[in-house]
């Protein structure tokens, strides 16, 4: 199954993990990502800690837990290839008063690797 395929089909929870310059880590859900094609995804982000700490460090971790029980799901290793300012309130993002996000940007990553949520 392709991985773009296995995304559009699971059901599940994201969690998107980054480091900032001097080594903190960041750990946010975030929704699943779209595919660019098989070996590119975007995300979409608010302009908070997860997005400031890409500046500093293009590499995240992005780990996928489906719903149901057990622990089914993917791990994906990412690289950040560039980012475009999307307009407040997109799609995946969504801007309402008080939540801090007064833009986004679509940012899309590389896929380095692919590991399944356990061993691999």
């Amino acid at each position: 199954m392709e991985l773009s395929s296995y995304f559009d089909e699971a059901k599940g929870v994201g969690v998107l993990a980054t480091v900032g310059k001097k080594g903190e880590v960041d750990v946010a859900l975030y929704a699943k990502p779209r595919f660019y094609d098989e070996k590119n995804v975007v995300l979409v982000m608010a302009d908070r800690l997860s997005h400031e700490n890409l500046r500093a460090n293009p590499r995240a971790a992005y780990l996928f837990l489906e719903s149901g029980g057990g622990y089914e799901g993917k791990r994906l290793i990412l690289k950040k290839v560039r980012e475009v300012v999307s307009a407040p309130g997109g799609r995946g993002c969504p801007a309402k008063p008080g939540n801090g996000a007064a833009k986004s940007f679509q940012v899309k990553f590389k896929i380095l690797k692919v590991r399944p949520l356990v061993g691999g």
